[in-house]
């Protein structure tokens, strides 16, 4: 199939330009492109031609979708994250076409990559079916230096005002796309001022999180590490065995006042884009009293893992991807939901009392084989809101979009393309 042919079907993507600037780049390459919007942000957002509002009820979106990819003879859907209704229906209709599936997802190696796949990401990717001797073989082929990350380099700040500016848009377009129904339970609007709210507190908790890290770096204690995901996050909502927040904090609170040493102590470590839809704190002080904890469990509202994982003795978390930093340092990891990362070569599957007992220590040559292979394949280097990110993003995915194997195929059939590495820019 030469690249005149290929005719890409944009569904939503990640808040801001990036998926704008993606089309773009696929008009020249000399694909057709189109784009279905869902509210006024989506529009927005897609200010170019080959936009195709769709305002109808949710009930007739699968038959839209498929007239949709007949009259355009579409090749290839696009979109990020496959789980929300809309993604699912049209991913189950294109495969019954033949058409490709192009996957984004946030990085699973984040926030210095983001995640390519074909046919689905997290839970229904390729990797979950792919054992660690299989991604040794396919590394034979190729130079085994890791690339090095950046000094410093993050989007999250621009990442919650591109959010606040999308949720925004999508109130003020309620009229126009009046059937539209958010993916999460809130209404838009909701989402909406929980965006602001953040924003605006956003140096409050900047300090908060400064003074609960320094209480418990100078604590002189022994500490594991609980790192907490989104309750609505698709990872969390989709491919995990609880249906809260609140009964993952249980569930630790319990195996940790069970088998943890007495002198040792436990930080739960809330999510960077944690909004307070949730109670946490309120919460996990509830649940130490019940445990008999008090004084023995922390809180950190969210900010970076890296200065707790540095002196952290374990870490768990349901299936969020900031598991792969604990292995990363060697640090004993439990999880409990599907996740691509989650092999037995070096994730624990104890029960939880013992595993805060006496964690088993992951294979650390292992994980950096792991490792490499998703660097060589779904791992690109970039981010979606960041203009720096974006460029770097932008001059890669292109032609994995536009080759004919994904990038697990290519690898394991020895075509895959150099990969680019950070460079240092002064």
């Amino acid at each position: 199939m030469t690249d005149t042919a290929r005719r890409f079907l944009f569904l939503q993507g990640p808040h801001g330009p990036w998926f704008h600037r993606l089309g773009q780049l696929l008009r020249a390459a000399g694909a057709e492109v189109w784009r279905v919007g869902f509210n006024l942000g989506d529009r927005v957002f897609w200010p170019g031609p080959g936009y195709i509002a769709f305002k109808d009820s949710h009930d007739r979106w699968p038959d839209t979708c498929a007239e949709l990819m007949t009259r355009h003879r579409i090749t290839d859907l696009v979109l990020y994250g496959d789980t929300r209704p809309i993604h699912a229906q049209a991913v189950a209709l294109a495969r019954l076409r033949g058409i490709i599936v192009h996957v984004f997802e946030e990085g699973y190696l984040r926030p210095y990559w983001v995640t390519y796949e074909r046919d689905g990401s997290n839970g229904n990717s390729r990797l979950m079916s792919m054992t660690l001797p299989d991604m040794q073989a396919a590394l034979e082929k190729v130079d085994q230096d890791l690339p090095d990350t950046p000094a410093t380099w993050g989007d999250m700040r621009q990442h919650m005002v591109w959010g606040a500016l999308y949720h925004g848009c999508v109130a003020l377009g309620f009229r126009a796309y009046a059937n539209f129904s958010p993916h999460r339970a809130l209404t838009v609007g909701q989402e909406f001022r929980l965006y602001i709210k953040r924003l605006i507190l956003m140096p409050v908790h900047r300090i908060e999180r400064k003074l609960a890290t320094r209480r418990i770096r100078q604590g002189g204690f022994p500490y594991h590490l609980a790192i907490l995901q989104l309750e609505h996050d698709a990872s969390f909502r989709d491919h995990s065995p609880f249906s809260s927040i609140t009964e993952f904090l249980a569930l630790v609170m319990e195996g940790f006042a069970k088998g943890a040493p007495r002198h040792h102590h436990l930080v739960f470590k809330a999510h960077p884009l944690e909004d307070g839809r949730t109670p946490l704190l309120p919460e996990i002080r509830r649940l130490a009293r019940l445990q008999g904890l008090t004084g023995r469990v922390h809180f950190v509202r969210g900010g970076k893992l890296a200065e707790l994982l540095n002196d952290a003795r374990s870490a768990v978390t349901v299936n969020s991807t900031a598991g792969q930093q604990a292995l990363w340092r060697g640090l004993p990891l439990r999880t409990f939901g599907t996740a691509v990362y989650a092999k037995p070569e070096f994730v624990s599957t104890q029960p939880l009392d013992q595993f805060f007992a006496a964690p088993d220590r992951p294979d650390s040559r292992a994980y950096r084989s792991y490792r490499q292979f998703l660097l060589e394949t779904s791992q690109v280097v970039g981010g979606f809101y960041s203009s720096r990110g974006r460029r770097a993003l932008l001059r890669q995915v292109a032609d994995l979009m536009l080759a004919p194997h994904d990038p697990y195929q290519s690898l394991t059939s020895g075509t895959a393309a150099p990969r680019q590495q950070f460079r240092v820019v002064r």
